[in-house]
């Protein structure tokens, strides 16, 4: 079974891979089952249909000069999966998610649109604290690095004890692709990741490999491999692998090199998701 379980697609607005094209290209490389996870991040972004001033980023390269900060148009997302799976399905298995960048103070609104939709496959992951985001720095701002990776961890352990409609966390260690300072000593989180990991097993629930490790040129995986000693350790099992694909480039990228890395550290299995339950298979 070869499968990538976190990619996206021009419905999250830092890509604009067409889904049809992201289906193409998958059947192309052998891919045998891909879960659409596009990015909703409410307190940062505003829902497609929200009324109020529209926030935005700077344009990149060949870009327009504004780009505008929005979650999924979940209809059309949801209509464009449909067809999609339609017609390919004697190609490729195709499942829904999303990836739900949570904080505390959003977790309503993720409850609500849980509701809406027939998940597959929900990432929960922490891309920004108190509506501050990591990549431009404004979170670390002011913190040293003891006191930002503190906090960042304490988010995530209350979302996922007071969260529940979720499949896996991904890049739980996210924090550590912009700290500037290097990497943070694990033992000196070992306490806090061992209460998250504890309560994400006892909730039934897994963990992500992020596979753009790689392509960031981090020194280790995402996440760490003492993470994922730890997790294998307390007992977790459920773990998915995906590339957090936003372009051609990136799907599909290091999955069998990753099963490897798993492998050395005693795994034996992989899942994939069907109806927000785990599916095993061997590494």
């Amino acid at each position: 079974m070869k499968a990538d379980y976190h990619i996206h697609t021009e419905f999250s607005d830092d890509s604009d891979y067409a889904m049809e094209n992201v289906v193409k290209d998958a059947i192309t490389m052998g891919l045998d089952e891909i879960c659409f996870t596009d990015h909703v991040d409410y307190g940062v972004k505003k829902d497609w249909d929200e009324p109020g001033e529209m926030m935005y980023r700077k344009g990149g390269a060949s870009e327009p000069e504004k780009i505008p900060l929005v979650n999924v148009n979940y209809p059309i997302y949801y209509e464009t999966f449909k067809e999609m799976r339609a017609q390919y399905d004697d190609k490729i298995n195709l499942k829904l998610g999303l990836e739900f960048g949570m904080q505390a103070h959003t977790i309503e609104k993720y409850e609500k649109l849980f509701e809406r939709f027939p998940f597959d496959f929900i990432i929960l992951s922490v891309h920004e604290v108190e509506d501050k985001e990591f990549w431009t720095q404004d979170f670390q701002h002011g913190r040293t690095q003891q006191e930002y990776n503190e906090r960042y961890y304490e988010e995530l352990l209350y979302l996922v004890q007071n969260y529940h409609n979720y499949s896996v966390l991904g890049h739980m260690d996210m924090i550590t692709r912009y700290d500037n300072a290097g990497v943070y000593p694990f033992e000196k989180l070992k306490s806090i990741l061992t209460k998250i990991l504890r309560t994400v097993i006892a909730d039934g629930k897994g963990i992500e490999i992020n596979t753009s490790s790689h392509r960031y040129g981090l020194s280790d995986l995402t996440p760490s491999r003492d993470i994922l000693k730890l997790y294998q350790e307390l007992g977790g099992s459920i773990l998915t692998i995906g590339s957090d694909s936003h372009k051609p480039e990136h799907l599909g990228a290091f999955l069998d090199e990753t099963k490897k890395e798993l492998k050395k550290l005693g795994f034996k299995e992989f899942c994939t998701f069907n109806k927000m339950k785990p599916v095993y298979h061997p590494l």
